[in-house]
C-alpha cells in the first residue's frame, strides 16, 4: 500500500484462524480473506457462523450458497434478506455469512442496474485486470511490464455469472439467478498495478437514446447513499463526456476509490451500444467493498 500502516493496526495481535471460540469472544464480526482450498473456506466461514459471529467474506466459496447473500450495497441491499433464511439452516440466533462478488465485474455492473429499465439482454464484454488483482506487485510480477496476459483462470465464468446473481431474485428461501442478460466475457492481465477496466457491447430489449443512459447514471443513487453510510461514495456513478477518459492514472481513484466511472458511451452497428467502464479492483472490488457490506449489514441490522 502507498501509505504508511496505522500504529493502532501494528499492535494488532494476529490469531490462529481455527481458534474459533477464542477469536468469537473477542469479535462483533469478522472480514474474511483467507488463502485455502474452496472446501476448507467454506468450513470455516460457517463454523465462524455458527459460533455465532457474522462473516463478511471477500472469498469465492460461498458466492454460489442459495442462501448466502451476494452483494454491491448500491444495487441489491435488499438480498441480505436471506440472511433469516441461511441462519434456520444453520441453527444461528445472529451468525451468518454474507459476501461481495468479484473484482471483476465492478466496472461494469451499476450499469446494468441504472439501465434495468430498458431490459439490457445480451452484453459482450471484455475487461482489463490489473496485477494487484492478482495480488502483485511489478517488483513481485516483472514479466508483467510492457506485457498482456490473455488468461485469468475463473474470471470469465465469474463475470458472466456473478451479475445474474446479483440481479436474481429471492424464491423460496433460495437466491435464483437472473435469465438475462446473456453475457459473454474474456479477462486480460494487463501491466497496470491497480484498476480494471473493461469495454462492453449492450443490446437492450427497449432501446434508450444516449441522453437516457446518460441521465440515469449520473442520477443513480443506491442504499448506501440514501443513508450516507461511512464508507459509500456520495457519487456511486460518474460519467465522463470527455473521450479520453476514464483513464486509470487519472481517475481509478474517483471517490477514494469507491466510485465507478463510466464514458465513451455510443451507438454501435451491431449492438445498441458500447461503452467502458473503470473501477478500483482493491479498493470498491476488494476490501472497501467488504466494508461497505458490513455497514450496510450494521444500517439494516444484520450486525
Amino acid at each position: 500500500m502507498e501509505t504508511p500502516m496505522p500504529e493502532a493496526v501494528k499492535d494488532i495481535i494476529v490469531f490462529n484462524v481455527n481458534e474459533i471460540e477464542k477469536v468469537a469472544k473477542e469479535v462483533d464480526f469478522v472480514f474474511s480473506a483467507v488463502e485455502m482450498t474452496k472446501e476448507e473456506i467454506q468450513e470455516i466461514e460457517e463454523a465462524y457462523a455458527k459460533a455465532e459471529v457474522p462473516v463478511v467474506s471477500n472469498n469465492s466459496a460461498h458466492r454460489w450458497t442459495p442462501d448466502v447473500p451476494m452483494v454491491i450495497p448500491e444495487i441489491n441491499d435488499h438480498h441480505f434478506k436471506i440472511i433469516e433464511f441461511q441462519k434456520k439452516r444453520l441453527g444461528t440466533r445472529r451468525g451468518f455469512v454474507a459476501v461481495k462478488p468479484n473484482c471483476s465485474i465492478q466496472s461494469y455492473m451499476p450499469c446494468l442496474k441504472a439501465w434495468e429499465e430498458f431490459q439490457p439482454k445480451e452484453l459482450f464484454v471484455t475487461t482489463y485486470q490489473a496485477i494487484s488483482g492478482a495480488g502483485k506487485t511489478f517488483e513481485q510480477w516483472p514479466e508483467m511490464v510492457g506485457n498482456i496476459i490473455p488468461y485469468i483462470g475463473g474470471e470469465e465464468e465469474k463475470s458472466e455469472q456473478e451479475p445474474l446473481k446479483i440481479l436474481g431474485d429471492m424464491i423460496e428461501g433460495q437466491l435464483v439467478k437472473a435469465t438475462e442478460p446473456k453475457i459473454s466475457c474474456q479477462c486480460l492481465r494487463v501491466p497496470v498495478l491497480n484498476g480494471h477496466f473493461a469495454a462492453v457491447f449492450i443490446k437492450f430489449g427497449i432501446k434508450p437514446t444516449k441522453e437516457q443512459l446518460i441521465e440515469k447514471l449520473e442520477n443513480y443513487r443506491g442504499y448506501p447513499q440514501q443513508e450516507n453510510l461511512p464508507s459509500a461514495p456520495k457519487s456511486f456513478i460518474s460519467y465522463h463526456h470527455d473521450e479520453n477518459r476514464p483513464q486509470v492514472i487519472l481517475d481509478v481513484d474517483f471517490e477514494d476509490g469507491m466510485g465507478t466511472s463510466i464514458g465513451r458511451l455510443q451507438e454501435d452497428e451491431l449492438h445498441d451500444f458500447s461503452f467502458v467502464g473503470l473501477s478500483h479492483n482493491t479498493i470498491r472490488g476488494a476490501a472497501g467493498g467488504a466494508v461497505l457490506c458490513a455497514e450496510t449489514l450494521v444500517a439494516q441490522g444484520y450486525i
